[in-house]
């Protein structure tokens, strides 16, 4: 600490040395500043004060129907868009500011200090606006308030109703944009339904429930079909034994009868009452069945007419019916019916079981698309309601800001102008200046010791070069010497209260010349 003390100090003692330097260098700087501020001419403020009503009596009676404007944003955001280059432009050709700009470049100039100057303040309080602007001719100032006042009111009501139709326009463009949207995938969903119809069913059974439906079904018919074929077996393994007809002297028949084939007929008959309970007349049982039981008629048809053949040519013999031939035979036949009834029953199922096992392998592919298709038609819808909604909405904005209005603008203070200069603060910077040049003189005189170093000390003397000091000399100075200094220190703060004095002067001057009043 105390080597940082005794640097310190030898600092101060180096810069005191080169004293006079710094206090020329204060004057000039002194000086030269107190012309500058003198010769800055004055700036004048006008302004004027608008009052934003945003009080409407519809604006409640539409709430939840129609968006209610954000008036305080509306006109945060109208304030900073106010000050824009088309603006300011037209501000300059209202207060005649072009008068004098002759070329391109001072038009540019001119426009550029106008929206860096002009002001547009929020009082934050029952919604008051300021508008202000400076300059150095007063009516100017004036005139630029009055055109700035003109352009805010103007630029209120009909930027506002311009955004609202642009607005409208683009939704009614997403509108229809949206509507091909749900058309389309509409009918997506509708061909991918038609081409998977087959996997759909009434009662609302789909995969592997409707292929255990189908496996019982295949299964229950496979034993019934091997129950009918033992029956009919045994039937047979009863019809061998059995003569099918017995020879008589009797020469009375004019009637030919085939119990044979009248048996399996009923049979057939009676099994198809029996599947048009169940099935439709396009089921494979059912046309089977219609078929076997044309085929037996057509049969019975041609044996009726041999045996009438051969009742002509041998009229002296008769042929008659076995009763139990007869009756095993019709047994066999309706047998017979119903074995080919179940084979064409198991060959159905086994055909469905079939394609429910091929359809259940690309099920997952199958229900992924759907619910992709199903997701996306879902999507286009919501967006294509709420679009709506908001265009509904949008509408009675519109109506309700075109007969409410959104804000009222009124004018409580018109431009005025200030009698006195508002800037510069000459009170202010003059004592600024003064602290300036004071701080640019001691600059000076401490660049000054650094240029030009001296030692005040031995010790110094040794640590800044490193070398051994053999010894020192003190100085004597004499009686004459001493006075000298004391002059010298007498004149030194003789210029320096000068200078502070001037600067003082110069403020109590301007005080009391400074007029009063608004």
């Amino acid at each position: 600490m105390e080597d940082v003390l005794r640097q310190l100090q030898a600092l101060v003692k180096a810069t005191w040395r080169h004293r006079w330097v710094g206090l020329a260098v204060a004057w000039v700087v002194g000086l030269i500043g107190a012309g500058v501020l003198l010769r800055v001419p004055d700036k004048y403020e006008a302004s004027a004060r608008i009052y934003v009503d945003t009080q409407s009596i519809l604006k409640p009676l539409m709430s939840g129907l129609a968006v209610q404007p954000n008036v305080e944003q509306q006109v945060m955001m109208l304030s900073r868009t106010l000050i824009s280059r088309p603006n300011v432009e037209k501000l300059i050709r209202m207060a005649d500011l072009d008068l004098g700009s002759n070329s391109k470049t001072q038009q540019d100039e001119l426009t550029e200090r106008l929206m860096k100057t002009l002001e547009i303040k929020s009082t934050n309080r029952d919604n008051l606006y300021t508008l202000a602007f400076r300059d150095t001719e007063p009516e100017k100032a004036k005139r630029v308030v009055q055109s700035l006042v003109s352009i805010f009111v103007e630029s209120g009501l009909g930027e506002k109703r311009k955004d609202s139709d642009s607005a409208k326009k683009f939704i009614d463009d997403q509108i229809r944009a949206y509507e091909k949207k749900l058309e389309e995938a509409e009918g997506r969903l509708k061909d991918f339904k038609l081409r998977n119809i087959d996997n759909q069913t009434a009662d609302g059974k789909v995969g592997a429930e409707r292929l255990g439906d189908v496996s019982t079904q295949l299964a229950k018919s496979r034993l019934e079909l091997r129950e009918a074929e033992n029956s009919r077996d045994a039937i047979k393994r009863q019809i061998v034994g059995e003569d099918p007809s017995l020879l008589s002297d009797s020469a009375a028949a004019d009637v030919i009868t085939v119990p044979e084939l009248d048996g399996r007929i009923d049979a057939q008959k009676r099994n198809l009452d029996g599947l048009l309970q169940r099935y439709t007349e396009q089921h494979p049982d059912v046309v089977q069945t219609r078929r076997m039981i044309k085929e037996l008629e057509e049969q019975k048809k041609q044996e009726i007419s041999a045996r009438k053949k051969a009742a002509a040519a041998n009229p002296s013999v008769t042929v008659s019916n076995n009763p139990v031939y007869q009756q095993l035979k019709v047994s066999l036949a309706e047998s017979e019916a119903t074995v080919a009834s179940l084979r064409t029953r198991v060959a159905e199922y086994e055909a469905r079981y079939k394609r429910l096992t091929d359809m259940m392998k690309n099920m997952p592919e199958i229900e992924a698309e759907y619910k992709q298709l199903n997701r996306d038609y879902e999507v286009h819808r919501k967006n294509y309601d709420a679009l709506v909604a908001r265009r509904e909405s949008a509408s009675l904005t519109g109506d309700l800001e075109s007969v409410a209005g959104i804000a009222d603008f009124r004018l409580i203070d018109p431009p005025t102008v200030s009698n006195t200069p508002v800037a510069p603060n000459r009170l202010l910077l003059l004592p600024l200046g003064l602290l300036a040049a004071l701080a640019a003189g001691m600059a000076a005189a401490f660049a000054m010791s650094q240029l030009r170093p001296t030692f005040v000390d031995s010790r110094t003397l040794r640590e800044m070069t490193g070398l051994p000091l053999l010894g020192s000399v003190s100085m004597l100075i004499s009686e004459d010497a001493l006075k000298e200094e004391r002059r010298g220190m007498k004149r030194f703060f003789a210029a320096f209260g000068a200078l502070v004095g001037s600067y003082g002067a110069g403020a109590l001057a301007l005080f009391l010349l400074a007029p009063r009043g608004g």
